[in-house]
C-alpha cells in the first residue's frame, strides 16, 4: 500500500466530488465490528463502498441513519456496502442506537479516532464514496435533508463503471 498525505487525498477527493476526475486511494484501516469481528477496508475491493462517520450525540447523524440504512437495502446485492463508523469512546452506546435504529449495515467502532484522524475528518457526520478500485471519489461533510437522493445517484454511477 502507498501512503498519501491524507491532506492530498481529502483534496483528491473533493476535486473528484465536482468533476470525476482520477482519485487518490483511501487508506486502508482495520477496524473492530459490533459483533467482535475485524472489517479490513481493502477487503471490500471490487465493491462500491459507502463509510459514513457518525457519533451517537450527533443529531444530524441519527436523522440520516434510516435513510443510509434504505441505500444499504436497495443496493447491497448489486456490488455495494456501506460502512458505519462510530466515533464514540464508548462502543455500548454506537451498539444502542444501531439497535434501536434496526441498522443492517455493518458498525464499525472507532474509538481511539484513529481512523477518522487518519482521514482528517473534523464535521459529524463524513460520508465518503469509494469506488470498486478503493479510491476516494466523493465526500460529503455534515448531512442535510435531501443527500440520500445525492448519495444514491453517485451510488449508482459507480456501480455502473
Amino acid at each position: 500500500m502507498h501512503a498519501f498525505p491524507l491532506s492530498r487525498v481529502l483534496a483528491w477527493a473533493l476535486l473528484a466530488a465536482s468533476s470525476l476526475c482520477a482519485a487518490a486511494p483511501a487508506p486502508d484501516f482495520t477496524l473492530r465490528t459490533l459483533d467482535g469481528s475485524n472489517l479490513r477496508l481493502h477487503e471490500q475491493r471490487g465493491r462500491v463502498v459507502l463509510i459514513n462517520f457518525w457519533a451517537t450525540w450527533c443529531g444530524p447523524c441519527r436523522q440520516e441513519m434510516p435513510l443510509l440504512n434504505q441505500l444499504f437495502q436497495k443496493y447491497r446485492g448489486s456490488g455495494f456496502t456501506l460502512l458505519g463508523i462510530n466515533v464514540d469512546e464508548d462502543g455500548r452506546k454506537a451498539q444502542a442506537v444501531a439497535k434501536q435504529l434496526g441498522l443492517a449495515f455493518p458498525v464499525l467502532l472507532d474509538a481511539d479516532k484513529a481512523v477518522s484522524q487518519r482521514y482528517e475528518l473534523a464535521s459529524m457526520p463524513s460520508t465518503l464514496l469509494i469506488d470498486r478500485d478503493g479510491r476516494v471519489r466523493y465526500l460529503h461533510k455534515g448531512y442535510q435533508a435531501g443527500y440520500e437522493a445525492l448519495y444514491e445517484k453517485q451510488i449508482r454511477e459507480l456501480l455502473k463503471e
